[in-house]
Formats: C-alpha cells, structure tokens, sequence
C-alpha cells in the first residue's frame, strides 16, 4: 500500500485503487469547477488525465481555480495544470491539450478511450455536443451546470438532469437534450437561486454578463464531480 495513497485505500480497497489506476479521466474545462476535480482525481489515484482548456490563467481566476497562482498567470490553464499534477502524483499520464472544444474540432476527440469524462464547459453549445459525442462513444459523463453567482455550496446535488429545478443553465440543457434524445445525464447542480450581481467588467464576447463566484462553490461542485467518477471506477458507487 503506497503511503500517498494510503487514506483513500483504507476507504476502497486495494482493487479499487488497482482499477482507478488503469483509469483514464477527461476533464474538459480547467475553470472553477474543472481545476478542482481535476485535482481531487490526482489525489484519488487516477492513473491517468486528459486536461482541455484554450485559455490562459489571468488574475481574475485567482480567488477560485487551482492552476491559477500569480507565477503562472497568462500561462496555458492545461500546461500549468498539468504540471501541479505532475508534482501531486508523479505517476499520473497526464495530457495537457490547450484547445477548445467544439463541434468543429469533435474529430480530434473522438473516439476515444476514457474510462470518464467531465464536463466542465461554459458554453452550451460545446456542452451539448461534447455530452452527445461522449454517449455515442459509450464513455460515461457527469456535466456541471451553473455555479456562478451563488453562495451556498450546501445546495449543490448530484442528479439526473430532468430531475432539476430552479437553475437556468439546467432548464436549457433539458430542453436541448429532449431535442437530441438523450434520455439521462448526471449532473452536479445547485437549487439555490442566482443572485444578480453588479457588473464592473465588460462580458467577452457572446456572454450577456460575467458571473460572479466565490471559491467554495465551483470548488465544490468539482469535488463533487470527482467524487462521483471515483466512487463509480472503484465500484463503489453510493
């Protein structure tokens, strides 16, 4: 029993440590959420990680991502994660792609032999397609659905995704998902209710706003989502 794992084995098992090992675990979207379970899949012995994101760490991500330190902002938000994987868990296969992903590029995704993916993308359109694709190939997903502008981590649930309310990330991607048959996707959501926040920054491009979010929600959803692809690849799901 390796001594960095030794907790986390206590709790599974050395089979399931053996199958999480040989696991393969896409995470698409390094923001807040996706830097946390990113993280939280190194730390449970995840033998190997596919990291996407286009984007660069910029100052703005200091208060909530895990790649984002002030000695790696305007850095790649895969590479720099990449290599705070690299120095959690040296053993992890880690696959740093610093591209976006989206319909148009869908070829240089799939297929694919991931064991998990998570969908940790802002976009809906990047989100529907990814979450199809992933279903066609037979990978199980988990999708992340709004954490911005709330504050209370306690009212994030893991759920079917037509088992949701109150949240208008989730309405939209239920109705979108209807449209494109997917007749079930997990999810990690919250019920709390949006605030609306002042806006001091412009939005980019194609946001009508910019969110606002403390660290211990995203942080949170992501835990989540790692918690779930961990217990679900070491046959322990709850």
């Amino acid at each position: 029993m390796s001594e960095n794992l030794l907790r986390i084995e206590m709790l599974l098992g050395a089979p399931a440590m053996e199958r999480l090992s040989r696991a393969h675990v896409a995470v698409f979207g390094l923001g807040g959420v996706g830097s946390w379970c990113a993280e939280a899949l190194a730390r449970s012995g995840v033998g190997a990680l596919t990291l996407v994101d286009e984007d660069t760490v910029a100052a703005s991500n200091l208060n909530r991502q895990v790649e984002a330190l002030n000695s790696t902002l305007g850095e790649s938000k895969a590479e720099a994660m990449a290599r705070r994987v690299a120095d959690i868990a040296p053993g992890c296969r880690v696959a740093a792609r610093a591209e976006r992903y989206e319909a148009a590029r869908r070829a240089a995704f799939f297929p694919a032999d991931w064991d998990y993916a998570a969908d940790c993308i802002d976009l809906v359109s990047c989100k529907l397609d990814l979450i199809e694709s992933a279903i066609g190939c037979g990978i199980p997903i988990i999708s992340a659905l709004g954490t911005g502008n709330k504050l209370d981590a306690g009212r994030l649930r893991i759920s079917d995704i037509y088992g949701t309310d109150v949240c208008p990330l989730a309405r939209v991607m239920r109705r979108e998902l209807r449209r494109r048959g997917v007749e079930r996707l997990t999810v990690v959501y919250s019920d709390e209710p949006p605030l609306s926040p002042s806006q001091p920054e412009a939005p980019p491009p194609g946001r009508r706003s910019v969110p606002g979010s403390a660290v211990w929600v995203p942080a949170a959803a992501g835990l989540l989502m790692a918690q779930h692809i961990v217990l679900a690849i070491a046959g322990a799901e709850s």
